[in-house]
């Protein structure tokens, strides 16, 4: 089973130094790093550490996830942010759990064991919120539909049709899974706080980008 580990960086210079010497090589068979155009040594970093970095071509977390889809050759993907909210601790868990046979795994901040040290009030209250409206909407029982922190089988990306460009690319693959039955699985992974940069996640503009996709992917059942 080839693993690939699939980055995505932009300005996160203080997080790479921090997080990336931690991911260990006999983890992986592949590592990818997708950047959105990086202008405070990313990019010079990931080179001089003898990582594979590519800048994406369009804009937006989509399409970087399109994009860097179209590189990976593993037949795992785990899906990683080296801004450290991604605890690379998580990365053998994550892999074991496909290896049980499981579609994908979701490392959950709100699994029994687990915490986010990098919500506020507005995040944590989306999260709970979003994550009850897909569970009542598509009858699943999972704890965090949001984080991106996840491993995933390769051909499931290509069978399921995920085709956004949007932010909410992680929740249409989430949900079509869920509606084709497949297996998911989660394991408790704390989400540390962030390292330096700024937080790319824009709250409202993001809601709003979820309920669209949630309410469509509902809607074509």
């Amino acid at each position: 089973m080839k693993i690939s580990i699939m980055v995505f960086t932009w300005n996160e210079i203080d997080g790479m130094r921090a997080i990336m010497p931690r991911i260990k090589k006999e983890w992986y068979d592949e590592l990818i790093i997708v950047d959105g155009g990086s202008t405070d040594g990313t990019i010079e970093y990931a080179r001089a550490n003898g990582y594979y970095i590519f800048v994406q071509k369009e804009k937006g977390a989509g399409a970087a996830f399109i994009e860097a889809m179209e590189k990976v050759s593993g037949d795992v993907v785990i899906t990683f942010s080296p801004d450290g909210n991604s605890d690379p601790d998580r990365i053998p868990e994550l892999i074991g759990k496909i290896k049980e046979g499981y579609d994908i795994v979701i490392s959950s901040r709100y699994l029994e064991g687990a915490k986010s040290y990098d919500d506020d009030l507005i995040t944590a209250f989306g999260n709970k919120m979003f994550t009850g409206l897909v569970n009542l909407l598509f009858r699943s029982r999972i704890t965090d539909i949001l984080v991106m922190y996840r491993a995933f089988r390769r051909d499931i990306v290509k069978e399921l049709g995920i085709e956004t460009k949007t932010v909410s690319w992680g929740t249409q693959l989430l949900l079509r899974a869920i509606k084709k039955k497949m297996r998911i699985a989660e394991i408790p992974g704390d989400e540390p706080p962030r390292i330096g940069g700024e937080r790319k996640m824009h709250p409202v503009r993001n809601g709003i980008q979820e309920l669209k996709m949630i309410y469509s992917e509902f809607v074509g059942r």
